[in-house]
């Protein structure tokens, strides 16, 4: 029988008579808080097009935006329509984030703009591909790969949207493997502040887990990350006939996706209400951390899913070493210039550093991680066409 927790009628009763009086949250993050930069007039937020709107159309408008569409959520080389892409996953995570922080009083544009842009680095075939990338780069230069500093880099560098520091600094923050009963904002005052903790996070690992929201509304949204793909990928798993529904135990926040979207948005707006920080009780945080746990053990760990690896990891460092090559003898007909540098050297895109002054390397990881999962096999095929790994699909009649 289905498990739908409600909100206490003292804090719904709250709830309505602030929205109605009182307007936004006190913790909440004021338009004008917004730091860029580059102070550029066109933008500024105006009434009908505030600062944090600003950045979310710059996001949705990035060229690189495009690309979610055919990105890995968690099911590889399957052809079923109705398993996520890492664009419904980033609209999924807004839309719960942005119900929480509504409830809450917070500034649901900043909110927003975090979601939609938090996974812009990610690599094709999901978390997979970033632990490819990451061991390649960390082989060759030192530095770490992890999706979420990379989204900066995107959305900062490869194409300098002059985006607010509380929008980068949500998305660098979001961490979306690592949960927390309770998440509260570290002031964080300035640009110069932002770049040395993306920097040290190239280096260490411990320095990007332990980077933490600046706002309350970047707090929210890492932990509507874990809510959005929870029950979700449940949900695919199934589509995907790898699991049942009843597979999974129910330690008391349900064991569907609906069930685990409303509980845990119930209990975090119950103890979270009027607080300067977000918060779950330990009851639903214990059934948080141990159904993630059935996740990685029933899903994520499962050899249908895993069932690629060894081949994806053979084409992609068979393919950066090639790239490299061709981006170190300047062949200009080769796709890492025709199809990478060339996009993005354009006047209009004014860097701090030319494109192609940046480190050859960089280069690679950056053209590897923009790519689709089709682009990327596309590609290994057209340089390797004698080469052909056996990437075996599933059909929509398998």
């Amino acid at each position: 029988m289905a498990n739908y927790e409600i909100l206490s009628a003292e804090v719904e009763k709250k709830m309505q008579w602030d929205k109605e009086k009182v307007g936004l949250s006190p913790f909440a993050c004021r338009d004008e808080e917004g730091l860029r930069r580059r102070n550029n007039p066109h933008d500024s937020g105006n009434v009908w097009r505030t600062t944090f709107v600003r950045d979310t159309d710059k996001i949705l408008h990035c060229p690189f935006y495009n690309r979610y569409a055919d990105k890995t959520q968690v099911f590889s080389l399957r052809k079923n329509d109705d398993i996520t892409r890492r664009g419904l996953h980033v609209q999924l995570v807004s839309r719960i984030a942005r119900t929480i922080g509504a409830a809450l009083g917070l500034n649901c544009d900043l909110i927003e703009a975090i979601s939609l842009g938090h996974d812009m680095g990610h690599t094709p075939f999901g978390h997979t591909g970033e632990r490819f990338l990451d061991q390649l780069q960390r082989e060759k230069t030192g530095k770490r790969f992890f999706h979420n500093i990379h989204s900066v880099r995107v959305l900062d560098e490869i194409f300098p949207l002059n985006l607010t520091l509380q929008t980068l600094n949500g998305i660098a923050a979001h961490n979306g493997e690592m949960e927390l009963s309770r998440y509260a904002p570290e002031k964080m005052e300035n640009f110069e502040e932002f770049d040395q903790k993306i920097e040290r996070c190239y280096l260490d690992e411990k320095e990007m887990r332990n980077f933490a929201p600046s706002t309350l509304e970047g707090c929210v949204m890492r932990i509507s990350d874990i809510i959005a793909y929870l029950g979700k990928d449940r949900q695919d798993a199934e589509k995907g006939k790898l699991l049942k529904g009843d597979d999974f135990e129910d330690y008391g926040i349900g064991t569907i996706n609906a069930e685990i979207v409303n509980n845990l948005m119930v209990n975090l707006l119950e103890h979270s209400y009027g607080k300067d920080y977000i918060a779950m009780d330990e009851r639903h945080f214990a059934a948080l951390s141990k159904a993630k746990k059935d996740n990685y053990l029933f899903i994520y760990g499962n050899e249908q899913v895993k069932s690629a690896d060894e081949t994806l990891w053979y084409m992609t460092a068979k393919l950066y070493e090639k790239l490299l090559a061709d981006l170190t003898d300047g062949v200009q007909s080769s796709p890492i210039f025709t199809h990478h540098i060339r996009y993005l050297d354009k006047p209009y895109y004014k860097r701090r550093t030319p494109y192609l002054e940046t480190e050859k390397n960089q280069i690679v990881v950056d053209y590897i991680a923009s790519m689709t999962d089709d682009y990327f096999i596309d590609l290994y095929n057209h340089l390797f066409p004698s080469d052909t790994r056996p990437l075996k699909y599933v059909g929509y009649f398998d």
